[in-house]
């Protein structure tokens, strides 16, 4: 049987999804939705690991194409083969100090890709089907917060780094295409992912590795900025809401509430390490190192709307959480061989060998 012959219920679009937060969602919606075709588009750039869906391999209603979101050509050719439904966009360049180094590369992918999958949507659009646009994005866009109080999906937009700048603008322009065209379109912004499946240049996997292979733990600053923690299955779950419930033209902000400094966060990982691993030790290899520019100080978001209109609350203790990603990437070593074979190696040597950094960027993946 042909793929298209399947009378299959919806037809979702996911870009990005072999990446951290993309694949992790893959892995929590396709057994949720055996009746639902999903269709994965991913580059396959350095970030992204074809081992995080190795469980989807024979999944009848799974379907992965390689090529990039600012491919109109490609994009074209599978809104005519799949007659989407449903587009989820993970797709993105993530890494805050990448993006000071090279802000155009983030701006083509970030901004560019996204406008070429509303165009590719827009006018694959018929009267009388429903099409809904899922723009994932990250708290960064409001930039740095002062004090106390949270962000709001009102709250301005005013980026610190070229990579908030580049989802902001992404973010503009689904708000336009759903006022201008009349686009069923959600945001969501996240607050900081962790979990399994990250790539180990964000804040919580590079210190868990640079803690079992005995390299320094880059922490920027006084280490005292604060991060608000999102455990990536409960942001799945938020994602699933919106998606499927989400009132068109709105933002939702995700998040559990939980804020905590770098520094203490960097400590209770290598307090855990200590545990897992027998031993101990690990807190000696923190290095602080000279700040990032524009370094944002805090970010906290207000998820009262998502909690208000679609009833998700969160259910995972940060501590358990934490515990239990630092348990999987110990016990996960083919994925880690993987991650950290040569082309890491160089990565890593780019990236941090002078000045490393915390990463605490989204991700996804």
């Amino acid at each position: 049987m042909k793929i298209n012959d399947h009378k299959w219920e919806r037809r979702i679009l996911v870009t990005g999804g072999a990446g951290f937060i993309g694949a992790n969602f893959l892995l929590y919606e396709l057994p949720k939705h055996p009746s639902w075709l999903f269709v994965n588009l991913d580059k396959l750039t350095y970030a992204a690991n074809p081992d995080n869906l190795i469980d989807l391999k024979n999944s009848p209603n799974y379907i992965f194409h390689k090529g990039d979101i600012c491919d109109r050509n490609l994009l074209v050719d599978l809104f005519e083969r799949y007659n989407f439904d449903g587009l989820i966009n993970f797709a993105a360049e993530t890494h805050v100090d990448r993006s000071i180094m090279d802000p155009d590369f983030f701006f083509q992918t970030n901004l560019m890709g996204t406008l070429s999958l509303l165009e590719t949507a827009r006018k694959s659009m018929t009267a009388g089907r429903a099409f809904r646009f899922h723009q994932v994005s990250t708290d960064e866009v409001y930039g740095s917060l002062e004090g106390s109080g949270r962000f709001s999906e009102t709250s301005p937009h005013r980026p610190s780094s070229p990579y908030a700048a580049s989802k902001a603008s992404a973010d503009q322009a689904v708000m336009a295409y759903h006022r201008t065209y009349r686009m069923d379109t959600v945001i969501t912004n996240c607050s900081n992912n962790f979990g399994p499946r990250q790539y180990p240049e964000k804040l919580i996997p590079l210190t868990i590795l640079n803690c079992l292979s005995g390299k320094s733990i880059p922490i920027y600053g006084d280490g005292r900025q604060v991060r608000d923690w999102l455990y990536v299955e409960e942001h799945c779950r938020a994602l699933e809401l919106v998606f499927e419930h989400g009132n068109s033209g709105k933002a939702y902000n995700i998040s559990t509430g939980y804020e905590c400094e770098n520094l203490e966060l960097v400590k209770m990982i290598c307090e855990l390490v200590d545990r897992i691993s027998g031993e101990t030790g690990h807190a000696d290899l923190i290095k602080f190192v000279a700040d990032r520019p524009g370094h944002d100080r805090r970010y906290a978001l207000d998820a009262s709307r998502i909690e208000t209109e679609l009833g998700f609350e969160a259910s995972c203790k940060f501590e358990h959480c934490l515990e239990q990603t630092v348990k999987w990437y110990i016990e996960n070593s083919r994925w880690l061989k993987n991650c950290l074979g040569s082309n890491y190696q160089k990565y890593y040597e780019r990236w941090y060998g002078n000045n490393p950094g915390d990463s605490d960027a989204l991700q996804s993946d």
